[in-house]
């Protein structure tokens, strides 16, 4: 990972345009190619930032004349045309740090078994339907339950108790690896959890994913299944 302490200017050009004035912020450029950009306050979420799959350019001249001044010019773009430019004008620090395989995030309890009691019964999650396998290995980390519906289309579940945006992200990723396996593309995605914040839905549909809100008593029998399907 490497870590970037700079004065900066960003500006975003996609499916809207955004742009972030001059001041010291935290770069983020990730092993996997992720790009996030961080103000010192807001919790974790990043003020703008770029998934894989991508591509980082950085201008070798920066004092031509769209970056005057700065020390550097980073331009990262994705394969959908959007385009996000970094503007360095000063640099305080520049890290880099291996930080080696991570073991995955440890579900707690109430995840762990939403994940199971669904592996039992894929179908309430969708009809047709069936588990390949739970936690199938990509090299990002395990996908929760891999499936494949009636007509044998891969189908990647990510499980959350609340389901929120960094959950998408994450299955977003996943997907990008999977869709990489010939034996398995295509694969769409279904992103699950008792509770799906409205930001989080609106990432998922805008990329395809499909969103199921499921009931843990109901999972376990305690009242009549019902399943809210967006």
């Amino acid at each position: 990972m490497r870590l970037v302490i700079a004065r900066c200017t960003v500006d975003y050009e996609g499916r809207l345009t955004a742009h972030l004035p001059e001041a010291v912020r935290l770069l983020m450029v990730k092993a996997d190619g992720c790009v996030a950009i961080h103000a010192d306050g807001g919790a974790y979420k990043p003020l703008n930032w770029m998934t894989s799959p991508n591509t980082l350019a950085i201008d070798g001249d920066p004092d031509d004349e769209d970056g005057a001044g700065a020390e550097a010019v980073w331009t990262v773009r994705n394969p959908a045309g959007e385009v996000l430019t970094i503007t360095l004008h000063e640099v305080l620090s520049d890290v880099s740090h291996e930080m080696g395989p991570d073991p995955g995030l440890q579900k707690d309890g109430v995840e762990a078994h939403l994940q199971a009691l669904l592996a039992a019964d894929p179908t309430t999650m969708g009809d047709g339907l069936r588990l390949v396998r739970r936690e199938y290995p990509t090299d990002i980390g395990p996908v929760d339950l891999l499936c494949r519906d009636a007509d044998g289309v891969a189908v990647a579940v990510e499980v959350k108790r609340r389901g929120e945006i960094d959950g998408v992200e994450q299955l977003t990723r996943y997907l990008d690896f999977l869709n990489r396996d010939p034996m398995l593309r295509p694969v769409r995605g279904v992103f699950v959890a008792q509770e799906i914040k409205p930001q989080a839905r609106v990432l998922a549909e805008d990329r395809g994913i499909g969103c199921v809100v499921v009931d843990y008593d109901e999972l376990r029998g305690i009242r009549s299944n019902e399943l809210k399907l967006f």
